[in-house]
């Protein structure tokens, strides 16, 4: 099964300093059939307006994973961690028991960033953060891992739920495969370019969610970034 959300068709906001475009219930948005894609709990695509962003607001119990498209994001949190984050990079943050964080666009330009939420395994752990950062050229023309909760997994951001988030960076013509298996979930995301997903057509940031299949093919029309999440 291979369903594409157009972006059209996403709920969101437009706040001012945030244009936030959402693909999964959350805030005023509510969809009843788009509530959550497995353990994926929230996917926003948002824009953040220079010199501003989200001030420092609680969460528990929640995986947090940040995917910066363009521009860079600042955080800080109550744990002490600060770090800024880069377009291409990942951070993580595990909210566990309890964390209190702010996410700041401190740059001159626009800050475009995909926010993904994973319900976590267990609950009750201790909070943490974490970044690093993922040349795109070591992701040209084939997928690879940047959080994982799944042993072997390499050197991925460790994330504490049965699930992955990887990325690929594709040229024009190019193809990439990613073996998901029938007892498991899919989503992705182009942050750019025209896909085929096993010859279904998506434009950028359409999202394609994805279920019942042992491997998806992801074939570039246009030069093309992408964002996978693999649950549970």
């Amino acid at each position: 099964m291979i369903e594409v959300r157009p972006f059209s068709s996403l709920g969101g906001a437009n706040h001012g300093w945030l244009d936030a475009k959402h693909h999964f219930s959350f805030a005023d948005y509510r969809d009843p059939q788009r509530v959550h894609w497995g353990a994926l709990r929230v996917w926003n695509d948002d824009t953040i307006a220079p010199h501003t962003g989200f001030a420092p607001h609680p969460h528990n119990d929640m995986e947090i994973i940040t995917y910066v498209r363009r521009g860079a994001i600042t955080h800080r949190d109550s744990l002490g961690n600060a770090g800024r984050t880069e377009a291409g990079d990942v951070q993580v943050m595990s909210a566990g028991t309890g964390i209190v964080h702010s996410e700041r666009n401190e740059e001159d330009v626009d800050t475009t960033l995909f926010q993904i939420w994973i319900i976590p395994d267990r609950q009750g752990d201790k909070p943490g953060w974490g970044a690093r950062p993922f040349p795109k050229g070591d992701r040209a023309g084939q997928f690879v891992t940047l959080a994982s909760g799944i042993a072997g997994d390499g050197d991925a951001l460790p994330i504490r739920a049965n699930a992955r988030v990887i990325g690929a960076t594709l040229k024009a013509g190019e193809t990439a495969t990613h073996a998901i298996g029938r007892d498991r979930k899919a989503y992705l995301v182009a942050t750019e370019g025209r896909i085929e997903v096993n010859g279904v057509a998506a434009d950028p940031r359409d999202g394609v969610a994805i279920a019942d299949l042992d491997t998806i093919e992801v074939k570039a029309i246009d030069d093309a970034e992408i964002v996978l999440v693999d649950v549970a």
